[in-house]
């Protein structure tokens, strides 16, 4: 209908001086762990500065990432990621780096379920039952097969 706002429209954001963070569509303040929420169920959104108007939706997701990996017990990025990606970063690379991480992680978003799958009937497999036969014998050269796989034969 003509005047109504659509749901799947872009979520307008605005961060105050005082550093609050106020979604237009809910009429109410978010936080940064909100806003994460939001990204993470793929919720369109922009983050505008409440004096300037300027996009700055790229500096919040970048602080969000910042405490992420702060807080975690297990950060994604290691210093040795990060110190790559500082060197690359402001020479005439940068478009091909930052386009090859973003098809990277769209390939690795799209496949995590079958690799999560496929993670999951490994780690849950019995060596024994791999290497027995329904009679509960131990099938003929699986000790040998297994040595040959691991490189020791």
């Amino acid at each position: 209908m003509p005047g109504q706002t659509s749901i799947s429209a872009t979520r307008t954001i605005k961060k105050y001086p005082n550093r609050r963070l106020y979604d237009t569509r809910e009429s109410a303040y978010i936080t940064l762990e909100g806003v994460r929420h939001m990204v993470r169920n793929n919720e369109k959104f922009n983050v505008v500065d409440s004096r300037t108007g300027d996009d700055i939706t790229r500096g919040i997701l970048m602080q969000i990432i910042c405490e992420q990996e702060a807080t975690s017990s297990t950060p994604c990025f290691n210093n040795a990621f990060l110190e790559q990606l500082i060197r690359s970063s402001g020479d005439a690379m940068n478009v091909m780096v930052s386009e090859f991480l973003e098809r990277s992680l769209q390939a690795f978003s799209q496949n995590q379920d079958a690799l999560r799958q496929q993670m999951n009937s490994v780690m849950n497999l019995n060596p024994v039952d791999v290497m027995t036969s329904e009679s509960g014998n131990i099938k003929p050269g699986a000790w040998h097969e297994a040595d040959r796989q691991e490189g020791r034969v």
